[in-house]
C-alpha cells in the first residue's frame, strides 16, 4: 500500500467532468484506488463516491493505492490532479 497527498487545485472543486476523468483513469488499473478526505474513504473508481465527498477547490486529498500496479496507479492518479484535471 502507497499513499500520497495532493491539493485540488480546479476553481470549483470535484464537480462531474474532473470526476469522470479522475474515475476514468482509476479503472484503468488493478490495484484498489481510493482516497481520503474529510476523514472519509472514498472509491476513486466510482463516480457517484466521488461526487458524494464534495471535494472543494484548496481541500488536500491523499489518494491510496493497493495492488499489483499501485505505483503507477498513483504516480497517474496525482499526475492529473496536479494537471488540473483538464480545466
Amino acid at each position: 500500500m502507497i499513499s500520497k497527498n495532493v491539493t485540488i487545485r480546479n476553481a470549483s472543486g470535484l464537480h462531474l467532468r474532473p470526476t469522470g476523468m479522475l474515475c476514468n483513469e482509476a479503472i484503468k488499473y488493478q490495484s484498489s484506488v481510493k482516497f481520503k478526505s474529510h476523514n472519509n474513504l472514498t472509491n476513486a473508481k466510482s463516480v457517484l463516491s466521488v461526487l458524494g465527498a464534495c471535494i472543494k477547490c484548496g481541500d488536500e486529498i491523499e489518494f491510496v493505492c493497493e495492488g499489483p500496479d499501485e505505483e503507477e496507479a498513483l504516480a497517474a492518479m496525482v499526475r492529473l490532479v496536479e494537471s488540473g484535471l483538464g480545466e
